[in-house]
């Protein structure tokens, strides 16, 4: 017996060891130096009592043994239990719709002593305030702001101003021939051809009221009520690269997001004139011309819940993800909402997006009641006066989320747990803070975007 278990002791010694050393590795490679650092001490400290108690004989060396495996495999097991998974949760369905002349991009484009700028503070003066903090500042993608950076800013800009060149392109005519069509082989059809055109994931919903906003806030669009009466939403998001993200709130943040919103739309843009080309009405929701509120839409649609920030969690990217929406009448299979209440409580638990948000924009305490609808809600103009201070989209929320880590079998493997164990949701916590940081470092610039010093 005695034997036995120190063979036992020396296996799971190995396990641990090499468990931690490609882990280390896993880290090496995303370019988390600290997360590897820590991996590779471990690796040689936590196999030494395994190694000691298996191969030095000592009094009491066979209860010492047996004592360290009890006390490794309990927790373990413990943990695997799937507790609070299955708990009771309620999706929140907005009591009302958002008018977008509220949002902070509609606000920005508001010129001081243009009607539209008297009408709107006339109705709601008491966002004006906080509205000329954000107007003295410099502003987005403009020189004069912390994290100018001329060629990448320039490259954001690029991929905005091709945005704007498609949008005429959201609707169009609609064949004279229908084409008869099954409505779960298309709906396949789609889901499988946008994930060719490089989409992450794709999902569909019945379109819903609150889905929509109540009226429009952007160039032409002001001021007008939306009307939307298709009946179906198909939701598509994009990759964000880790590595751009990593670097927020630096220019690699507003440069990847411009370019994600352009390859989103250019999905969206795909699939309605698909759509429209066998016959049924489509019409597109690329960044800066909206109709509906993306992250309800894709939420709804199955692809994820909406987190402590107020963007789409996903399953395997986390908030590190970018949204586009098509609506159509054509029919449609829809796919049911997550209901993942493991999302929701790991954010409640979190909050390393609150503690490391450079404009305090993001709250800290639970969710609360706010029209009718249980749900965290950021302080936008807080959020928005940075991101003219920055000069970005800042980002730095969703480069320090836990569920941003890399889609890879280390990080999956975690996300497994997180949705299995209440209790491995609270040592996962410690543990990221403990290998990334509460407060992960900002990455430095990609050396290939350095510029040479005058």
């Amino acid at each position: 017996m005695a034997h036995l278990l120190s063979s036992i002791l020396i296996a799971v010694a190995a396990v641990i060891f090499l468990l931690l050393i490609w882990a280390g590795m896993v880290s090496l490679k995303e370019q988390e130096r600290r997360a590897a650092n820590r991996f590779f001490w471990l690796s040689v400290l936590l196999p030494l009592p395994y190694l000691l108690l298996g191969l030095i004989s000592f009094d009491f060396r066979f209860e010492a043994g047996l004592t360290l495996l009890i006390l490794t495999f309990i927790p373990l097991i413990i943990f695997l239990i799937p507790l609070g998974r299955n708990k009771t949760y309620r999706q929140q369905v907005p009591m009302s719709k958002i008018d977008e002349r509220d949002t902070m991009f509609s606000r920005n484009e508001l010129k001081p002593g243009s009607k539209q700028f008297e009408e709107y503070y006339n109705r709601k003066p008491e966002k004006k305030k906080k509205d000329d903090i954000f107007r003295k500042k410099a502003g987005l993608l403009q020189p004069a702001v912390s994290q100018y950076h001329p060629l990448n800013f320039a490259a954001a800009d690029a991929s905005f101003e091709t945005i704007e060149a498609l949008k005429h392109k959201v609707d169009g005519p609609v064949s004279g021939k229908t084409i008869e069509v099954d409505p779960a082989s298309v709906s396949d059809y789609i889901k499988i051809w946008s994930k060719k055109l490089g989409a992450v994931d794709c999902g569909i919903t019945k379109l819903k009221g609150y889905h929509l906003y109540s009226f429009g806030g952007r160039a032409e669009r002001y001021g007008k009520k939306v009307v939307n009466e298709h009946q179906f939403a198909i939701a598509f998001t994009v990759e964000m690269d880790k590595e751009m993200v990593d670097s927020a709130p630096t220019s690699t943040i507003v440069m990847e997001s411009g370019q994600q919103y352009l390859e989103s739309g250019i999905i969206a843009l795909q699939a309605a004139a698909f759509i429209r080309g066998i016959g049924y009405e489509a019409r597109a929701h690329i960044d800066g011309n909206y109709e509906v509120v993306c992250p309800l839409v894709a939420r709804d649609a199955g692809l994820g819940e909406i987190g402590r920030m107020g963007l789409l969690m996903t399953p395997r990217l986390g908030p590190r993800v970018r949204i586009s929406v098509v609506t159509t009448n054509l029919p449609l299979i829809p796919d049911n909402p997550v209901h993942d209440h493991s999302v929701i409580d790991f954010c409640t638990l979190c909050k390393k997006c609150a503690d490391a948000c450079p404009g305090k924009a993001i709250s800290f305490n639970d969710r609360e009641e706010i029209d009718g609808v249980k749900r965290w809600q950021i302080k936008q103009e807080a959020c928005f006066t940075l991101w003219c201070e920055l000069g970005t989209d800042c980002g730095r929320c969703m480069s320090v989320c836990p569920y941003s880590h890399p889609d890879n079998l280390m990080h999956n493997m975690v996300r497994k747990g997180l949705g299995n164990s209440s209790l491995f949701r609270m040592a996962a916590l410690k543990l990221d803070d403990y290998f990334y940081g509460r407060k992960p470092s900002i990455k430095p610039l990609q050396d290939w975007m350095n510029l040479p010093k005058k």
